[in-house]
C-alpha cells in the first residue's frame, strides 16, 4: 500500500466579513504549517489574532509572486509547509494562488485546499436566478477587451456571476443594460456576510436607478440571467 504524500501547500479560504465562517480545519492547518502567506500580512493578522494563530507570515501578492515563486518552491521540496490565504475568500479565485499552484504541480509537490467562503456562490444562490448552470467572469477589464468582453454575454446561456467595486459598480450595470437590453433580469449583492449586507433584484434598468439614487459601497457581486432564461424563475 502506498503511503499518502504530504501536503506540502495548503489553500485555506478566509471569511468575506463575518470572522465567525472561518472553520475549526482551516484554524488547525493554520498552527501547524511552517508558514502563512499572506495577500495583505496586515489584513490577515487581524484574522490570525481572532485565533490565537501565531505562525510566521510572509507576503504574497500580485506584485511580489513571480519574484518569490521558485524559492518557495524550493523550500517545499526542502520539507518546509506552507498555507496561502488571500485577503478574503478563496484563494485563486479573483486573488493570486494561480502561480504558485501551477508551480506546485509542475514540481509535483502535493497541494490541498480546504473548502470555504467565497462571495459569488452565495451571491448567486440568494439572488434567485437559475444556479443549475453559471458561468464565473470575475472583474471585467478596465479598458482594453472591455467592450468584447460584455458582449460575449449577449447569447451566453447561463447565468453570469461578475465581481465588481463600488467605483466601477454603476458604469458597469449601465453598460451591461445597453448591452443586454434593460430588461435582463439580475440581482446585486453587496457585503454579503457583513452587517450591512443587501441584496437588489430586478431588470437591469431598475437596479442602475437604485445605485443612481444610492450611492455603491463595499464590495459587490453582480448576478445576470442567462439569454433565454429571463423567465425561468
Amino acid at each position: 500500500m502506498t503511503a499518502a504524500r504530504k501536503t506540502s501547500l495548503y489553500l485555506v479560504p478566509t471569511p468575506i466579513g463575518n470572522l465567525g465562517d472561518f472553520t475549526f480545519r482551516a484554524v488547525e492547518v493554520l498552527k501547524t504549517v511552517d508558514q502563512i502567506l499572506a495577500e495583505d500580512t496586515r489584513t490577515s493578522s487581524v484574522l490570525l489574532k481572532h485565533y490565537g494563530i501565531t505562525r510566521p507570515l510572509k507576503s504574497f501578492h500580485n506584485y511580489n509572486e513571480h519574484k518569490v515563486l521558485q524559492g518557495l518552491i524550493e523550500r517545499m521540496k526542502g520539507g518546509e509547509t506552507f498555507a496561502l490565504v488571500s485577503d478574503a475568500g478563496t484563494p485563486g479565485i479573483s486573488d493570486p494562488g494561480f502561480l504558485l499552484v501551477r508551480a506546485c504541480m509542475e514540481a509535483d509537490i502535493q497541494v490541498e485546499c480546504l473548502p470555504g467562503a467565497t462571495a459569488l456562490i452565495p451571491a448567486l444562490v440568494k439572488s434567485g436566478l437559475p444556479s443549475d448552470r453559471f458561468v464565473f467572469e470575475g472583474f471585467l477589464p478596465h479598458k482594453k477587451g472591455r467592450k468584447t468582453r460584455i458582449e460575449s454575454f449577449i447569447d451566453e446561456q447561463r447565468t453570469i456571476v461578475l465581481y465588481e467595486s463600488p467605483y466601477r459598480l454603476l458604469k458597469t450595470l449601465e453598460q451591461l443594460a445597453e448591452a443586454l437590453g434593460p430588461d435582463r433580469k439580475a440581482s446585486v449583492s453587496r457585503e454579503l456576510t457583513k452587517m450591512h449586507e443587501e441584496t437588489i433584484g430586478g431588470t437591469l434598468k431598475s437596479i442602475v436607478e437604485h445605485f443612481r439614487e444610492h450611492e455603491p459601497r463595499g464590495e459587490f457581486v453582480i448576478v445576470i440571467a442567462g439569454a433565454g432564461r429571463n423567465q425561468d424563475f
